[in-house]
C-alpha cells in the first residue's frame, strides 16, 4: 500500500502538468584537483538546497533527513539532540561561524532552536575528522556557517507560511550588496498551539454493559496539551572586503524563546493544573578578520554569546492555588577568541595552525530559596572556566593519488590539561576514472566534564576524570558520470571507537542523582551512503541521495553492582540502524520532494528491558512537498505544499511523547525583483 502510494506522488508531475517549449543549456565541463585540506577526512556536506528547503524547518530537521546520524526530539520547538556513530550528545561539537556553541553547562546543542534557513553552509564531520575542527567530539562535530555574497544589489525575500494546530511560520530576508560591502538583515517568527491529536497507547478507557461490566476496553484520542510556542530570530550580518586581501565581517544574531514543555501521555491531571514554561534568551556576535595572500592565508576571529534560560514549574494544589515547585534561572556569559593560519608552500604541502580560546562565566540557581535562621541559602553553582585549544596539522600529496595529513591538538579546561591529541589521515585514488578513493583515519580524543557534570548543586562530582577514546575508520567512496546525463556516487565506511570513563548520571541513597565514571563504550559500525543526479532533458532533473548506518554502542565496562544488567548492551536511545532517503524531481518551474527516514527499535533503559516502557519500536517516516514559481514582472513568486508524516504513522521518539499524526503547511515565497543600477 506505501509502496503504491510513493509511486503514484512519484509519477504525479509528469502525468498532470503540460509540456513546454524546451530551453536549450550549454555544456559546461568542471574539473578540480583534490583539496589538500580534506585529505581523508570523513564527512557529509550539506547543500544550499537541503537548507534552504522550508522555512519551518530546523537544523534538526535538516540532520535527520540528509545524514546518518540519529536525531532524538520530543516534537517541533523542543530539545532536539544528535548521537553521532553512537555517542551521545555532548560528544558532539558543534560551531557556528567558527565559535563553539555547545553549552558549557550541559556541553549539549538544542538543534531546534537553529532554523535552517539561517545557515548558509554546513557540514558534519565523523570520528577523528572532527579533531581538525575542536577537542572534545568523541562522536563528530558539526559546522554551520554564514557566507557573504557581493556583488548582488539589492535582495528581498518574504516566505509566509500556514499549517496545521494553527501553526504560522514568517521569515524575511533583506541585503544589499556592492563589490566591497554587503549588508545582510534576516528574520524569522514561528508560533503555534502545537495541540496536534494522538492515540494514547499509554491509557486504556473501559466500555461497561448495563450491568457495569467491563465489555471492552480502547485507547483515547488526546491532544498534545501544554506543547505551545513561540519562536522568534534576527540576525544581522556586515561584510567588507577591500579588494586587495582584506576581509572583514560582524554577524550578530538574537533569539528568543517561549516553550511550554508538553505533559506526558501518562499525565491523568487537567492542563490547567499545571504550568511548565521554559523561556531561552540568546546572543551571539561573531566579528573575523581575513588576510589572503598568494600562499598564506590569516583568520582571526572573535566573539561574544549570552545565554540566560528560565524554567517554571507551578502545580495547582487547590482550586484556584497554585504553588511554585521549582523556579530556575540560568545566565552564561562567553568569550571567544580564535586565530587560524594556512601556509602553502607548494601544490603538494600545507600546514595550518589554530588557537583557539574560550572564557566562559555562569551562574546557575533555583529562586525557590531556602531559609536557614532568617539568612537566604544559594541553591546552585557560580563558576567560571577558562578554555583553550591549540592545534597544528601538515598535510601532504606526494603524487596525484596519495595524500597524508596528521594534527596534533592540545586543550586545556580551567586547570585541567588533556594529553596531546593526535589524529592521521590517508587517502588513494585507487582508480582516477571513478574518482575511487580509499580513505582512513584514526586518532585519540578527550573531553573534559561539563560544568553541571562537575559543580550541579546537588549531586555534581569534582572529582570526575575526562572521557577519553580511541576512534578510526576505513572507508571508500567514488564519484563519476555515465554518459552525459547521469552521474552516479556511493561510499561505504567502517568506524570503530572505544571511550573510557564514560559519565553517567546515577541515583544516590540520598535521593538525588549524581554523576560518575563507570562505562567503557565500544562503539562500532558501517555507514553507506550513495547519489544519484539524473538530467534526461534540459527541463527534466531528478536528484536522489541516501545512506544507512549500522551502529552497535555496546557498554563492555564492568558492573557496579549485582543490580547491574547494563554490561553488554546498547545504549539507551541509541537506535543500531538508521536510515534516510531524499529525492526531488524538477520539471521546469515545477519541484516535488520525498524525504524519508527510518529508525530501529531503542531501547529507555540500560537493560534493554523488552516491556512497554523499557524500549520504543522501529518507525519510517515519510515527507512530501510540491512546489511551483511563477514569474511576473515586479517579483517571482512560489507557492509550495508540504505534507509531514505522509502515512499517518503512530511513533514516538521519546518515551510517553506521541508525535503528530500527518500534518500540512503551504507557504507563500515573493522574491520582488528589485531596481538595479
Amino acid at each position: 500500500m506505501k509502496r503504491a502510494a510513493l509511486l503514484f506522488v512519484l509519477t504525479l508531475p509528469s502525468a498532470v502538468f503540460p509540456q513546454e517549449r524546451p530551453k536549450t543549456l550549454r555544456e559546461v565541463t568542471v574539473s578540480a584537483r583534490r583539496s589538500l585540506k580534506d585529505i581523508g577526512t570523513q564527512q557529509t556536506r550539506l547543500d544550499s538546497l537541503a537548507l534552504k528547503e522550508n522555512v519551518a524547518l530546523s537544523m534538526a530537521d535538516i540532520l535527520a533527513y540528509n545524514s546518518s546520524i540519529f536525531v532524538k526530539n520530543h516534537g517541533r520547538a523542543t530539545l532536539s539532540t544528535v548521537s553521532v556513530r553512537g555517542t551521545s550528545p555532548s560528544h558532539t561539537q558543534v560551531s557556528w561561524n567558527g565559535m563553539a556553541i555547545n553549552s558549557p553547562m550541559n556541553g549539549m546543542t538544542d538543534f531546534s532552536t537553529i532554523p535552517s534557513f539561517f545557515i548558509d553552509r554546513a557540514a558534519v564531520a565523523y570520528g577523528a575528522s572532527s579533531v581538525s575542527e575542536s577537542g572534545g567530539g568523541l562522536g563528530g562535530a558539526v559546522r554551520m556557517e554564514t557566507v557573504p555574497e557581493f556583488d548582488r544589489e539589492w535582495s528581498l525575500q518574504y516566505v509566509q507560511g500556514v499549517g496545521s494546530f494553527r501553526t504560522f511560520d514568517e521569515f524575511a530576508k533583506i541585503s544589499y550588496s556592492t563589490d566591497r560591502w554587503q549588508l545582510t538583515t534576516r528574520a524569522s517568527c514561528s508560533t503555534s498551539p502545537n495541540d496536534y491529536k494522538y492515540v494514547n497507547h499509554d491509557k486504556k478507557v473501559n466500555i461497561y454493559d448495563e450491568n457495569h461490566n467491563i465489555i471492552n476496553q480502547y485507547n483515547p484520542t488526546e491532544r498534545n496539551r501544554s506543547g505551545a510556542y513561540a519562536d522568534i530570530h534576527v540576525m544581522q550580518e556586515a561584510y567588507f572586503n577591500t579588494l586587495r586581501g582584506d576581509r572583514f565581517g560582524l554577524a550578530a544574531w538574537f533569539s528568543s524563546l517561549n516553550r511550554h514543555l508538553p505533559m506526558l501521555s501518562t499525565d491523568y491531571g487537567n492542563e490547567s493544573e499545571f504550568l511548565n514554561l521554559q523561556r531561552e534568551r540568546t546572543l551571539r556576535v561573531v566579528a573575523d578578520w581575513t588576510h589572503t595572500r598568494d600562499h598564506w592565508q590569516l583568520k582571526a576571529k572573535a566573539g561574544y554569546e549570552y545565554s540566560l534560560q528560565r524554567y517554571l514549574y507551578e502545580r495547582e494544589v487547590a482550586e484556584g492555588k497554585k504553588v511554585t515547585m521549582s523556579r530556575t534561572r540560568s545566565s552564561c556569559n562567553s568569550l571567544f577568541g580564535r586565530v587560524d593560519a594556512e601556509f602553502l608552500p607548494s601544490a603538494k604541502w600545507m600546514f595550518t595552525l589554530s588557537l583557539n580560546a574560550r572564557q566562559h562565566f555562569v551562574r546557575s540557581t533555583d529562586k525557590e530559596i531556602t531559609l536557614q535562621n532568617n539568612n537566604r541559602t544559594f541553591i546552585g553553582y557560580d563558576k567560571g572556566r577558562i578554555e583553550l585549544s591549540a592545534a597544528a596539522s601538515a598535510k601532504w600529496q606526494p603524487t596525484e593519488r596519495l595524500g597524508l595529513s596528521a594534527t596534533l591538538r592540545q586543550e586545556m579546561a580551567g586547570t585541567r590539561w588533556s594529553p596531546v591529541i593526535p589524529a592521521v589521515f590517508a587517502d588513494f585514488l585507487l582508480i582516477p576514472g571513478c574518482n575511487l578513493t580509499l580513505k582512513t583515519s584514526a586518532s585519540r580524543n578527550y573531553r573534559t566534564p561539563s560544568l553541571n557534570d562537575l559543580f550541579f548543586m546537588p549531586g555534581g562530582n569534582p572529582d570526575l576524570k575526562d572521557e577519553k577514546g580511541v576512534t578510526y575508520d576505513f572507508g571508500t567512496d567514488f564519484n563519476m558520470p555515465v554518459g552525459s546525463k547521469l552521474t552516479v556516487g556511493a561510499g561505504v565506511t567502517w568506524f570503530e571507537s572505544k571511550i573510557n570513563n564514560w559519565i553517567l548520571w546515577l541515583p544516590t541513597p540520598k535521593g538525588y542523582f549524581s554523576p560518575k565514571n563507570v562505562k567503557l563504550v565500544h562503539s562500532y559500525g558501517i555507514e553507506t551512503k550513495a547519489d544519484l543526479l539524473y538530467c534526461p532533458s534540459p527541463h527534466w532533473i531528478l536528484d536522489l541521495s541516501g545512506s544507512v548506518s549500522w551502529t552497535p554502542s555496546i557498554n563492555v565496562g564492568r558492573k557496579i553492582s549485582d543490580a547491574d544488567l547494563s554490561v553488554g548492551k546498547q545504549l539507551p536511545y541509541t537506535p543500531r540502524l538508521s536510515a534516510s532517503v531524499v529525492g526531488r524531481l524538477s520539471w521546469r518551474s515545477w519541484s516535488f520532494t520525498y524525504k524519508w527516514n527510518h529508525y530501529s527499535e531503542r531501547f529507555t533503559m540500560s537493560s534493554n528491558s523488552q516491556s512497554l516502557t523499557g524500549h520504543l519500536p522501529p518507525y519510517f517516516m515519510s515527507n512530501v512537498s510540491l512546489e511551483k514559481k511563477f514569474t511576473f514582472r515586479p517579483l517571482d513568486m512560489q507557492i509550495k505544499l508540504a505534507v509531514n508524516n505522509l502515512f499517518n504513522e503512530d511513533y514516538l521518539s521519546v518515551l510517553s511523547h506521541p508525535m503528530p499524526g500527518i500534518n500540512y503547511e503551504i507557504f507563500l515565497i515573493f522574491t520582488p525583483k528589485l531596481q538595479r543600477h
